[in-house]
């Protein structure tokens, strides 16, 4: 996908979680109103008028090759099966799953390329959950694609709409099984480390760590 026939709020969504973009970063890059991005968000179906088509086409054009590739994996058609649908947009909300590994009294964790000046850097292995596909699944397998770390589900900790990236979180704790963590996917990441659990919000502010992660953490605010 080299370009998009015409935006949606829907797509436009896409390409700020693609970006990594706080609704009001997104608007700073595309010089809106934060209220614009709010209505895609609210109403995901509308239309863009032509001119901010224009912006959205700018934007998608001016992202870097790895932005693009996480746009394309959002926009991606697919039925409910995870097959491939005959034209038209997700039929699901989009999500992601967010690994927690721990090993003893530490928790891995990675930065991020990309930074748009909302603050969000260091985080957990994350990967999108396609039609079909189980939140544990994917933390598994993106967390091993991202790091080189095998690791095993232990429970899930819940979800929420991220309040960075706005997209439907699904949290995932697990145990570190085997392999030395290193970053495999330097064209998302800068650098993957182990953290101690009393030192993470040194890295993710206290405010952006979803409650039950700090609570299965034992980590206090």
């Amino acid at each position: 996908m080299e370009f998009v026939n015409e935006w949606t709020g829907r797509s436009a969504c896409a390409l700020q979680a693609a970006l990594r973009m706080t609704n009001e970063g997104f608007a700073r890059h595309l010089k809106v109103a934060v209220r614009t991005v709010a209505s895609w968000h609210a109403s995901p179906d509308v239309t863009p008028r032509s001119a901010m088509q224009e912006l959205l086409d700018a934007a998608f054009e001016d992202a870097s090759d790895a932005a693009k590739a996480r746009f394309r994996r959002l926009v991606e058609p697919t039925d409910a099966q995870g097959a491939p649908a005959a034209g038209g947009e997700p039929v699901q909300a989009l999500r992601v799953a967010i690994a927690v590994v721990v090993d003893d009294a530490r928790v891995l964790i990675v930065c991020r390329r990309d930074e748009d000046g909302s603050g969000i850097s260091w985080q957990f292995p994350a990967g999108m959950v396609k039609p079909g596909q189980a939140p544990e699944s994917v933390a598994i397998k993106e967390t091993l694609a991202e790091t080189g770390v095998h690791c095993g589900v232990v429970r899930k900790l819940g979800s929420r709409l991220h309040p960075i990236t706005h997209v439907h979180a699904e949290y995932v704790l697990c145990e570190y099984l085997t392999g030395e963590a290193q970053n495999m996917d330097v064209l998302e990441n800068v650098n993957v480390v182990w953290a101690e659990k009393t030192k993470l919000t040194k890295f993710i502010p206290a405010d952006r760590i979803f409650p039950p992660i700090l609570e299965a953490l034992e980590v206090s605010e």
